[in-house]
């Protein structure tokens, strides 16, 4: 998934509305910004191969250390304990830890059997993807749904926050279907450069608009 992670992030404000955006936005898509560190070192492994299904031309070979679901679990437990241990607020740990988590299970439901349990480990997959049509539809939902929530859990303190909470939002949206149309990428290191520059860009946006925005009442 994609907009997936962050309509999970955006649902997540509500129960946590005292954690930035931006820091949900990384818990969420924690997993997706490991990874092109350890593609570029080659300690895992992906090929374009178009076809492998019809949503994405990505062929994820091997991501045991990013994204099997024991080293999320232990990914998750890390974000959650450091944001425990600097901000004293247990539950917002425990939500940004659960975060973590989400996006092996959002994977789990999109990918092919490529999600192993373990370093190893046997790997499953529901194929989401196989079905553009319903992957589309889905996601669009689910990011609808969350950033109600976040709308709901939050209000601005000025422009920034009320435009660039909305900006921001289509902006994803705007990326997204730019993804779905595309061609395939040219190269994975491509690929690996995009999620280096592209992901933290929007991490570090949900964290600026945030600072613009306060919780209700």
């Amino acid at each position: 998934m994609f907009i997936g992670h962050f309509a999970a992030a955006y649902a997540a404000k509500r129960l946590a509305p005292q954690t930035s955006l931006g820091t949900l936005f990384t818990a969420a898509q924690l997993p997706d910004v490991l990874w092109p560190v350890l593609l570029m070192a080659g300690v895992e492994h992906a090929e374009i191969a178009p076809g492998d299904t019809v949503f994405t031309p990505l062929r994820f070979d091997s991501y045991p250390i990013s994204h099997s679901l024991v080293t999320v679990v232990a990914w998750g437990a890390l974000f959650g304990a450091v944001h425990f241990w600097r901000q004293r607020r247990k539950r917002d740990a425990v939500v940004l830890a659960a975060l973590v988590v989400s996006h092996w299970l959002l994977d789990f439901v999109s990918h092919r059997p490529d999600m192993p349990l373990w370093p190893g480990g046997p790997k499953l997959g529901l194929g989401l993807w196989n079905h553009v049509g319903a992957t589309v539809g889905i996601e669009v939902l689910m990011f609808a749904f969350g950033l109600w929530l976040a709308r709901d859990a939050t209000r601005p303190l000025d422009r920034i926050g009320s435009r660039g909470f909305t900006g921001l939002a289509l902006v994803l949206l705007l990326l997204y279907a730019a993804n779905v149309t595309a061609p395939p990428p040219p190269s994975m290191t491509a690929v690996a450069w995009a999620g280096l520059l592209l992901v933290p860009l929007f991490l570090g946006l949900a964290g600026w608009v945030d600072r613009h925005r306060e919780p209700r009442p």
